[in-house]
């Protein structure tokens, strides 16, 4: 259920809705808080559910101290009505078994809000890529029908690559494909769902391996900025992502001096 906390617009028929998925490396997440942080999205509501485990924190985008006291939970939302753009950021994993039950809440939530188009950032485990995805960029995309129709063609002026199928049972029968996604959490599930209600769902993942994946954060942003254009991209120059001020504890406080 969304619970608003802030002045909101009326209704989210026609914006954009980016989230992340819990996967491999926190990649998407680390992604969204790129987004959040260098768009300064103020928080207009949050979801309340028991899928997830419970947590609260200290505001992770903090532009002052009086910012760093205020509290953040497990699953908000940010918005920018201007540009129709809203972002929900999830911070803690599943409880064991309500996977599903997410999904169904948020698809529910997704449908009744009128959203144009639901983009989702996920990662794969690099280690377990059939061969032909061992080609090119590590970048790949997934497109539901309904948003195939309509943004296909732009991505493919892009030259992305969609993620490919794998054998369901290699070396033994290899024309029985399949959708394999392992580490990306509910990616698949959601885009299947999605799929299955004629929601215009993207989904666009990076494959990685778990350790610092600041870097995997940052080409994927960039990757979804080509399609989106969130921030201006200088000619020359890399786009410039304000890194958000939680992300010094990022791998923690760093080794005390005193046990040496």
């Amino acid at each position: 259920m969304f619970i608003a906390t802030e002045s909101i617009p009326s209704s989210f028929r026609g914006f954009t809705l980016i989230m992340p998925a819990v996967s491999v490396g926190n990649v998407g997440q680390l992604a969204t808080d790129l987004i959040i942080s260098t768009l300064g999205m103020p928080r207009v509501g949050y979801i309340h559910t028991d899928c997830l485990i419970p947590m609260a924190g200290n505001d992770p985008y903090p532009t002052c101290a009086d910012d760093a006291a205020e509290l953040s939970t497990n699953a908000e939302v940010y918005c920018l009505p201007d540009v129709k753009l809203a972002v929900l950021q999830i911070r803690a994993p599943f409880v064991q078994r309500k996977s599903r039950k997410f999904r169904k809440l948020i698809l529910s939530w997704i449908k009744s809000s009128g959203f144009d188009r639901t983009v989702v950032l996920s990662s794969s485990h690099a280690y377990q890529r059939d061969d032909q995805q061992l080609l090119g960029a590590p970048l790949r995309y997934l497109l539901s029908p309904v948003l195939e129709q309509e943004a296909g063609t732009q991505l493919n002026t892009l030259e992305w690559k969609e993620i490919e199928q794998v054998s369901a049972f290699p070396g033994i029968n290899d024309s029985d494909k399949r959708l394999y996604i392992p580490g990306g959490g509910i990616t698949k599930g959601l885009y299947t769902d999605g799929c299955s209600e004629g929601i215009k769902m993207a989904v666009l993942l990076i494959f990685c391996s778990e350790g610092d994946n600041i870097p995997d954060a940052f080409a994927l942003v960039n990757y979804l900025n080509d399609w989106l254009h969130l921030v201006d991209k200088p000619s020359q120059m890399s786009t410039q992502w304000r890194v958000p001020g939680s992300w010094r504890l990022l791998f923690g406080s760093g080794i005390p001096p005193a046990i040496f």
